[in-house]
């Protein structure tokens, strides 16, 4: 793997494009590390280090935005939004796809000029939901209590007022869409998904905090705290890491092979034909089922803070909670089946096979075709799903039931580990495509990463 990583520094187009994706991602940092003018960073720091680890459902809901913008909303930087706002405008346009027909057009028969439409029509809706984040921010941070965060001991905006709301909301907006132009410069001139990786330096820049926490841990392990560990607990949770991370991996690679034949026929003098096949992923949906469940379950502890005559519901919603962590589940497994159902096309599919004269061995062309690939995706959803609620749930019972801080938790799964291992997975992937064009040996001997080479089967996945 070393000697990978140095044939590809010996490589004068792929040294540039490392090059190039380290110097974006540095600004990117720099970005998260500027406040906005009007906030007293002092209170900031002093109401952060007293409540920021606070264990009420608002500041989970704190943590888990500050986990992926790399800590600028502790700062409250001009990247405080993050490119979430780009994330979640997409995920939205990909489920408008089978919704509005002009989407799915648009992209499956436009071309390039279409895709370019629909990148236009994403970046307006980025756009949008950065004005609506930016005010809701905006208004958090002169009253916190607003997202159930404890009331500050002192003011955090020297100067409250709609000047300080409309003034925050150009710079978080103008902030997230250089975010957004970095990252699509990245994905066009560098290494790897921009985007994806600006999320994953973000996660990534946490672990010193995180380092730190269990280092103050185990410190006081030998007085025996409340939230104290000892060299054996240190040494059990670097062997979880391992394996959980192992898992994940699977779980990300995992895909059931449907076996595809193609019809033998005569192309001038020669004879066409042979087998491949149909990679279904065991987690077709990938991450977005643990998003779109967070998402919802961010909603109710907001909901109490404006509505105390709903406060008794809090204790049901209350970040790690068993109620919590049954809904959540439940969340997860809906929205797995869900997104297949709104991404996955068997009919498509079988249409596809029949043109190019191919079939499933003993499965007729056509509807069967069709329904069995429907069939074959539902079960390997399911235990998808199930995979994935247990690597969502796992970090919450880390939380609870031993006292692991929440910013270390985050890494044992969930949305972090899954995104960390996809965006190495794929980056790997592609410098390894760079490598292997060139006669060089890639990062697994004998062996090659799974979605390397976009071959033939690429258009039936």
């Amino acid at each position: 793997m070393f000697a990978a990583f140095i044939s590809s520094m010996k490589i004068k187009d792929v040294r540039n494009k490392i090059i190039f994706t380290l110097a974006v991602v540095a600004l990117c940092r720099v970005m998260a590390n500027i406040p906005c003018p009007g906030v007293d960073t002092h209170a900031l720091n002093v109401y952060f280090d007293q409540f920021g680890q606070s264990s009420s459902a608002g500041s989970q809901v704190f943590g888990i935005f500050n986990l992926f913008t790399g800590g600028a909303l502790t700062k409250f930087a001009i990247a405080t939004l993050g490119i979430m706002p780009y994330i979640s405008a997409s995920i939205i346009m990909q489920m408008l796809q089978p919704v509005i027909p002009q989407f799915e057009k648009m992209v499956r028969e436009g071309g390039e000029s279409g895709q370019q439409k629909f990148n236009q029509i994403t970046r307006y809706l980025t756009l949008a939901i950065c004005l609506v984040q930016g005010a809701m921010a905006a208004v958090a941070m002169m009253n916190p209590s607003r997202i159930g965060l404890p009331r500050p001991p002192m003011p955090l905006v020297t100067n409250q007022g709609t000047a300080f709301i409309v003034m925050t909301v150009i710079i978080l907006t103008c902030g997230t869409m250089i975010l957004m132009w970095l990252g699509e410069k990245i994905t066009d001139n560098g290494i790897g998904n921009g985007a994806s990786i600006i999320i994953t330096i973000g996660i990534l820049s946490r672990i010193p905090n995180a380092l730190y926490s269990l280092f103050e841990m185990l410190k006081s392990g030998g007085v025996g705290g409340s939230h104290s560990i000892r060299p054996v607990h240190l040494l059990i949770l670097l062997l979880l890491f391992v394996i959980v991370t192992a898992c994940t991996v699977m779980l990300t690679q995992g895909q059931r092979k449907i076996p595809i034949q193609y019809a033998k026929r005569a192309v001038g003098k020669r004879m066409m034909g042979g087998s491949n096949y149909i990679p279904l992923k065991v987690n077709f949906s990938g991450v977005m089922p643990i998003i779109l469940a967070g998402a919802i379950l961010m909603v109710p502890s907001m909901v109490f803070s404006w509505l105390p005559t709903l406060s008794w519901l809090a204790p049901y919603f209350a970040y790690g909670s068993p109620s919590y962590m049954i809904i959540y589940g439940l969340l997860i497994l809906f929205f797995s089946y869900f997104w297949v159902a709104n991404q996955f096309n068997p009919i498509q599919i079988a249409d596809n096979l029949k043109r190019d004269t191919a079939f499933i061995p003993g499965i007729r062309p056509g509807r069967p075709t069709a329904e069995y690939l429907d069939n074959t995706m539902t079960k390997i959803t399911l235990s998808g799903a199930i995979f994935l609620t247990a690597l969502a749930v796992f970090p919450m019972l880390l939380y609870t039931n031993f006292g692991i801080p929440f910013i270390v938790g985050s890494f044992f799964g969930g949305t972090s580990l899954l995104i960390m291992v996809g965006v190495a997975l794929d980056t790997m992937s592609q410098l390894e495509s760079h490598l292997v064009m060139r006669n060089y040996d890639g990062f697994l001997k004998g062996s090659k990463l799974q979605g390397r080479h976009a071959n033939r089967r690429g258009r039936y996945q």
